[in-house]
């Protein structure tokens, strides 16, 4: 089945309700009726919370669609009502549950009288709703259209829709739509605590199991990232400098420099690199010199799980942009920036040439913009673009064919360059292993060591990986020219 369009984003959304014309706050909308026929008009005012003035206002807000592309007012309730029992949105998870709704609204309309079936709970199990879609999820997966992941995540999805419609009093089922279990899981955390939590599990869940592939060359760090050789650094970065694209060019750099994520990197801001006399310190790997760049709340800079922690930043860097956050290319884009959006107190080093941000920070996705007229939030998609279009056809062309980054791979890049220097310091007794490994999970911010031992243990891993598949590689062939020997000596 191919999937339609599940939801549309509103870039803004103010909640409303109906009222009479003598209402103080009331306001007037007048629909068109066509040419020669009077205009239909009705009174309305916008909905406030609990606090006094306090609405509910919303950017990229997500609507669910049916097929018929109308609002599905169920599943829209249902976010709205998850929206504003959060006090700091963060409108990209929503717009996810939105799109596993959307599918699940998708799989009903392909049924007969689909607003029957969304609360449809026999007691023969296989025929309840959710079952049901549990099973086309299944078939999914072994048709290769969904992901396990996906499908795991779109039943978790419905599961909390369901409790929603229950605890609301929406309706209540005539038989269970799942069967659940409680247990205790024992858990260590990253300062290597035992905890105990409890569990509560559904017979309707998918399981995604993991399967790790160890010729990958990949890291586990916050996903699967891809260390580039120094060669590889090379090319992506004189691929970018030949396309002439600055700010792609200085957002890797900085990410190669400092093992920054894209978010952080594209949510710097002009006024910390426009000190007029910026404190170095002396940097934890060889003589040179680092500018301690605070990131996180507080600071403009976002950081991923909202963590406070300090970058390294090489002075030549550091200097470099603050070259750049003085320049009139810098300048032009700033002035494009305030004229679309206004002015800010802390304005972006990193804009895009029509003035926009690679990244849209958290703060500001959480203020209400009125006149916003976009349909997507900013999260490095002019970045990854610009790779996909420029900077991988480049190194395919002049270096390796088969050549395949992505941007988070800069910063596993950057963890090996740390990682290798240090060994380096540890192999000449200049600092003890346990100090290399303390350094390398500052550098990166690691929550627990089990993270940073991965970098530790790449370079060695891969070699005795490949080392027992080639030395396996060469017992194969001698197996094989024995067998061949002995077709041979059959034939004669």
């Amino acid at each position: 089945m191919n999937e339609l369009r599940r939801k549309v984003l509103l870039p803004v959304f103010q909640l409303s309700e109906l009222t009479m014309a003598d209402d103080p706050r009331a306001l007037k909308r007048v629909i068109k009726q066509g040419k020669g026929h009077p205009g239909f008009s009705y009174f309305y005012r916008f909905t406030q919370g609990d606090q006094v003035g306090q609405g509910f206002k919303y950017n990229l807000f997500p609507v669910i669609l049916d097929r018929n592309s109308a609002p599905w007012h169920l599943g829209n309730l249902y976010i709205l009502a998850k929206l504003e029992a959060d006090t700091r949105p963060t409108m990209t998870t929503f717009q996810v549950k939105a799109d596993d709704l959307g599918a699940y609204k998708e799989w009903l309309d392909t049924h007969e009288s689909p607003d029957d079936l969304v609360f449809q709970f026999p007691k023969i199990k296989l025929r309840r709703s959710t079952y049901r879609y549990r099973g086309y999820l299944q078939q999914q997966i072994y048709a290769g259209e969904v992901t396990p992941a996906t499908a795991k995540r779109r039943m978790v999805t419905v599961v909390a829709f369901y409790r929603w419609l229950i605890d609301s009093n929406y309706f209540q089922p005539e038989y269970p739509p799942w069967e659940e279990s409680e247990y205790q899981l024992n858990v260590i955390t990253t300062v290597g605590r035992g905890v105990s939590k409890r569990v509560v599990s559904t017979d309707v869940s998918i399981r995604a199991p993991k399967s790790e592939d160890p010729f990958a060359g990949t890291i586990q760090d916050g996903g699967k990232l891809r260390p580039l050789n120094g060669k590889e650094q090379n090319w992506i970065l004189e691929a970018t400098s030949t396309k002439g694209n600055t700010e792609c060019y200085l957002i890797q750099l900085f990410m190669l420099a400092t093992g920054a994520r894209i978010q952080t990197a594209g949510t710097l801001r002009m006024t910390h690199f426009m000190q007029p006399d910026p404190v170095y310190a002396r940097a934890l790997t060889g003589d040179g010199q680092v500018f301690k760049l605070k990131v996180g709340p507080g600071t403009g800079i976002d950081t991923k799980n909202d963590k406070s922690f300090i970058l390294q930043v090489p002075r030549p860097i550091y200097e470099m942009l603050h070259v750049y956050s003085l320049s009139n290319r810098a300048e032009v884009r700033r002035s494009r920036f305030v004229t679309k959006h206004g002015e800010i107190a802390t304005p972006y080093l990193f804009l895009t040439q029509q003035g926009n941000p690679y990244y849209s920070a958290k703060a500001e996705s959480l203020r209400f913009d009125p006149n916003l007229d976009r349909r997507h939030e900013k999260t490095g998609q002019a970045v990854r673009q610009f790779l996909k279009e420029h900077v991988l056809p480049y190194v395919r062309e002049h270096h390796d064919r088969h050549f395949n980054y992505r941007i988070h791979d800069l910063r596993a890049s950057f963890g090996m360059n740390m990682t290798e220097l240090l060994m380096e310091s540890v192999n000449k007794k200049v600092i003890t292993l346990s100090r290399a490994r303390m350094y390398v999970k500052d550098l990166l911010c690691h929550e627990s060591f089990a993270t940073t031992d991965r970098y530790l243990d790449y370079r060695q891993q891969m070699e005795v990986i490949y080392q027992a598949v080639n030395d396996y590689g060469k017992q194969l062939q001698a197996w094989i020219d024995q067998a061949m020997k002995g077709i041979e000596l059959a034939d004669e």
